[in-house]
């Protein structure tokens, strides 16, 4: 992966982070709302995980800020707390949903790259879009190109969003937006909204840089097995983790009102095992 990735020497302490990303490993990097799902998803074994914009903002019962348009989204103050109460709580490296760098302009972008790093992360996404439109391309590579000149070793990731736009750009729109990304000083790659195995595939090969694809957004029939086939270089799942914990809430307060009985608790973490773990 030397040829695909900056060499590893220049990483620093952001090198066992970066030597996940050689193409065609495909790691699981699953994504936490708080400190406590944080410690229960590195327990589990995952060599690193993330942070989701939308799971922090469902669990300061916020709407995610880009659905629906003009809701109030979490403050930038808001997600790097939580996100400094996360990296604090695991020791694995931990990759932050840095939105679009909280504004528009290369040098706040550059500032939330540089806040991202105090805050202990080892690398973030930013996106290419905002307001439900994206950046015109040049001003997009601009902002990658500001990211990348904070730090050599921070392992940034371009997403663009053209897929989630309410009329899907061409793929080719954001192959070549990934690959512009790239020469930008990107390390790795995402292009949200590709569910399907055939399109992965093209990605795959189309950009010259590790991709990250992600799992749960929308329907797919996608698995982990699959995309490591495929050459996936990471694997994350978004805020679906975070919707489904909702979702067993929602589905334990439906149980309790119409039948008055606890058989969502079966699925509970036993309080001695929470207290165990926690207390690491």
């Amino acid at each position: 992966m030397i040829d695909q990735f900056h060499e590893f020497g220049e990483f620093g302490e952001f090198g066992e982070f970066a030597r996940l990303h050689v193409r065609g490993a495909g790691f699981v990097m699953p994504n936490a709302w708080d400190a406590g799902s944080a410690v229960v998803l590195a327990e589990a074994g995952f060599p690193a995980i993330a942070t989701t914009s939308a799971g922090i903002a469902f669990s300061l019962g916020r709407a995610d800020h880009s659905v629906p348009a003009g809701s109030p989204r979490v403050s930038h103050e808001e997600m790097f707390q939580r996100i400094r109460q996360i990296t604090a709580a695991v020791d694995v490296p931990v990759n932050g949903d840095l939105e679009d760098g909280y504004g528009a302009r290369p040098e706040a972008v550059a500032e939330t790259i540089r806040l991202a790093i105090e805050a202990g992360l080892a690398g973030g996404n930013i996106e290419d879009h905002a307001g439900g439109r994206l950046y015109d391309e040049a001003l997009a590579v601009e902002r990658i190109i500001a990211a990348r000149e904070v730090s050599p070793g921070f392992v940034l990731t371009a997403r663009t969003d053209g897929r989630l736009l309410p009329s899907p750009a061409p793929l080719a729109d954001s192959i070549r937006r990934a690959n512009l990304y790239r020469e930008a000083g990107a390390d790795c790659l995402y292009v949200p909204g590709v569910n399907d195995l055939d399109t992965v595939a093209t990605l795959v090969k189309e950009i010259d840089g590790p991709i990250n694809v992600v799992m749960g957004l929308g329907a797919t029939t996608l698995t982990v097995a699959a995309l490591r086939e495929a050459g996936v270089a990471r694997i994350s799942l978004g805020g679906s983790i975070a919707r489904a914990a909702l979702g067993l809430v929602r589905d334990a307060a439906r149980e309790l009102q119409e039948h008055g009985t606890l058989g969502f608790a079966a699925r509970q973490i036993p309080q001695a095992e929470l207290n165990a773990l926690f207390s690491k």
